[in-house]
Order: structure tokens, then sequence, then C-alpha cells
């Protein structure tokens, strides 16, 4: 299995809409690349743009929050086992311990999360400095499974886990909603709970709301990615054939299916 190396300048095509050059420097997705934009926090040739479908060229200078950013000599993808205690966020002036900064390579402040962990969870996440891959792996109809498992306070109750498939309403118009959950031999506490969307804290809600509280929450897939042996706090470059993987919406789980949503049980 061969490891992605493709340089990006060598593949950019001028002129480049500003949000697509912004994600090929590893600023973030596009869809949060074009937030920046709307926000007044990007300038190209010393000039604030705040409107969509400009264009840039080669030699103009693009500046995000007064700092330049210039395409990256390397695209990046990997896997990093995030441990408890670490944000996901490249800045929060109350935190002092930010998952990035595991990664030890020279260009990882041009590295972003493709999703979120929150502080209190641990487990796979993937960084790259792609936008293009990272909106792709982020946009609905991709369809990209995350795989958790869940310690929980007391004995999980099947009709709960059966609500939680049908889908339920907390604080959002539309519901929280698992797709699929493993009950785990010879456990009671423990759950295996795979999730599509995967909205803010969604795990956690669910099970508060059915009157759990969440005890530990790994994730172990994503995709076709697994954390398998990774300890927290170790990395590795994800492999070509993973990266297509991901794109392609391949599904690696090898858990026998217990109950699984269906396509006619939507809103």
């Amino acid at each position: 299995m061969k490891e992605i190396r493709a340089r990006v300048s060598d593949i950019a095509q001028f002129p480049m809409r500003l949000q697509a050059y912004m994600a090929k420097c590893g600023v973030g997705s596009r869809r949060g690349c074009e937030e920046l934009i709307r926000e007044g926090r990007v300038m190209v040739n010393n000039q604030i743009v705040r409107e969509m479908g400009v264009k840039v060229n080669e030699d103009d200078i693009v500046q995000v929050d007064t700092e330049t950013i210039e395409l990256a000599d390397r695209l990046y993808y990997i896997a990093l086992n995030k441990p408890r205690g670490y944000v996901c966020t490249n800045y929060d002036p109350n935190e002092d311990k930010y998952a990035r900064d595991l990664i030890d390579i020279k260009e990882n402040q041009m590295l972003f999360n493709v999703g979120r962990l929150d502080k209190d969870s641990n487990g796979l996440i993937i960084f790259t400095n792609d936008g293009d891959f990272a909106n792709k792996m982020m946009h609905p109809k991709y369809q990209v499974e995350k795989e958790y498992i869940v310690k929980l306070d007391k004995p999980i109750v099947i009709d709960d886990l059966s609500r939680a498939l049908d889908g339920i309403y907390i604080d959002l118009p539309r519901p929280y909603r698992i797709k699929r959950y493993d009950l785990i031999p010879r456990t009671k506490e423990f759950v295996r709970i795979t999730l599509i969307e995967g909205k803010n804290r969604e795990i956690r809600k669910i099970f508060s709301y059915l009157g759990y509280e969440v005890k530990s929450l790994t994730r172990i897939r994503v995709g076709c990615v697994e954390l398998e042996d990774l300890k927290p706090g170790e990395w590795r470059n994800l492999t070509r054939e993973e990266v297509s993987g991901l794109l392609s919406g391949k599904d690696n789980s090898r858990t026998p299916r217990r109950r699984e949503r269906r396509d006619g049980n939507r809103d």
C-alpha cells in the first residue's frame, strides 16, 4: 500500500476560485473558507474580499487574518488516535492541548481536522491539508460512517436503542439518530454505535436524553479507516487505498449488524 505524496503546486490550475485556493493552502474545507470570506477575514492583494466567485492567479497575494497563505508542497492525509483532554480546534484561548500538535511533522500548522471529537472523547480523527478532500468527506451525500465504542453508567436497554434508531427530537428541528448498534458480547454497559451525520455531541445527547451517562466514548472507525493498534497520541499516514476508499464510500466494518435503520424509516 502506498502513501499519498502529491504536490499541490503541480496540480493547481489558475485562475482559481478564492475558496478553492484557500482550501488547497490548507486553510480548511471549502465551506469553512467561504465562511472566512463572508466574515471579511480574507484579503487579496491587500483588499478585503467578502463576495464569492472571486478568482486568483498564481502571483496574487492572499492573506487570512493578515497572514499570507501559499500552496502546500504536499498533501497530507493522517489518522490520529486523539487522547481524551485534547481539543480538535486549531485555536482556543481557553485551551492548551491541541490534537494537531501531536502530529510531529514540519507542516503540522497547515493541517486541520475532518470532523471533530469533543474534548472528553478519544479515538480516530483524520487530519489533512486538502480542503477538497475534507469538503467531500463532510458532505452529506458521501454518507461516511463513524463507529464508536460507548461505555455507559448502567446496562443498556434494547428499547432505548430502538428509540435512538428511530430518531429522537432533543434541541433541533431534525432528530438525533443512530444508524446502527451492535451489542458487545459478555458486557452490559458497552455498546457499539454507528453514526453517519454526526451532529455536535450527538451520542452524548442521545444517551443523556434516554437517562444514561456516557462514561467513555472512543471512535474506532471512519469509513474504511480503522483505529486498530494506534495508541493514544500516535498517528500514521493514510494509504492511497484508504483515501480512495473514503471518497468512494467504502465501509470496512467487520462487526455483525444487530440492528440497522432502514431507508424506509426516515422522516
